[in-house]
């Protein structure tokens, strides 16, 4: 009985925040106020391991402390959160998740213009621990290779994967690989050259700041741990949850795997991002970047 009541709930939550934005009655609330409203949406998606008020006080901390994020609009800000609520995972520097601030290009009639959104992203840590709450999964790795190191890999029938690391200086990095071994006694890995980790964060790395440029080891095994995820007999619950990875929201629903992502992966938004000042249009009266009355105060 309690689910139509969680559906009911968040949506009709999405459906007013929707509307503050439209009107511009978001202007003035600080974060708090804005998460607070949304405390029994989360209450009732959070899994029992976190809390609300836990999720929304390291959130918060999150959004404070950056201050890219601090002009994101609210409904990213707030689909980003009940992302993380939904699957368990903290945002914050362990490496579970990450909020992250881009500049998406948005549409109202026949104006575009480019708006500050929070875009959800997994960390390794995060990926890992999503795989192992699946209960098929006895071990589950990632690991950089070393141009010292001892590794030899082999696909196909006679597959192998052995890697001894060096003593001492390893040199640089290499390769990235991952691997997972099943209770019921299969195994399967992945290896991914530097330079293909490099191109993959090229391709789906707007910014030029957040977790691929302070964490780009962990996100380089996340890459590839990713990957092989693609060809893991994994629930379908999980492949959901992975689908959520790297996207920008602006609803909340309960279940945001099927909410839209409106990501904007095009290079004229990747040259923007995390842009400074703009100023108001004489003639439409919208922000160059963005459209006004669509910021959250932080104090």
């Amino acid at each position: 009985m309690a689910a139509p009541a969680k559906a009911t709930d968040q949506k009709d939550l999405s459906k007013a925040l929707a509307n503050k934005a439209a009107a511009g009655n978001g202007q003035g609330k600080t974060i708090a106020q804005l998460f607070d409203e949304m405390k029994p949406a989360i209450a009732q998606a959070i899994p029992k391991h976190l809390t609300p008020e836990r999720l929304l006080r390291i959130a918060t901390t999150s959004i404070r402390t950056n201050p890219k994020l601090k002009v994101c609009t609210p409904e990213s800000l707030l689909g980003a959160v009940m992302q993380c609520a939904q699957l368990g995972l903290e945002p914050s520097i362990l490496g579970h998740a990450y909020l992250v601030p881009y500049r998406n290009k948005k549409k109202e009639g026949n104006k575009e213009y480019f708006v500050d959104e929070a875009q959800f992203q997994i960390g390794y840590k995060g990926l890992i621990e999503l795989a192992r709450r699946t209960g098929h999964i006895s071990s589950i790795m990632s690991q950089a290779v070393h141009e010292k190191d001892l590794f030899e890999y082999e696909y196909g029938i006679n597959e192998k994967l052995r890697h001894v690391p060096a003593d001492g200086d390893r040199g640089p990095v290499t390769k990235y690989y991952a691997y997972a071994k099943f209770k019921d006694g299969g195994y399967s890995f992945m290896v991914m050259s530097k330079r293909d980790i490099e191109l993959h964060r090229d391709k789906f790395s707007k910014a030029k700041f957040g977790p691929w440029v302070d964490h780009f080891d962990e996100m380089a095994k996340k890459t590839v741990l990713k990957a092989l995820m693609k060809y893991m007999p994994i629930s379908v619950e999980f492949q959901k949850a992975v689908s959520m990875d790297e996207t920008t929201k602006r609803e909340v629903s309960d279940d945001m795997s099927e909410v839209i992502d409106v990501t904007d992966w095009s290079e004229s938004s990747a040259e923007d991002a995390g842009g400074g000042d703009e100023q108001r249009d004489p003639d439409t009266g919208l922000l160059n970047d963005r459209p006004p009355d669509d910021q959250v105060e932080f104090e």
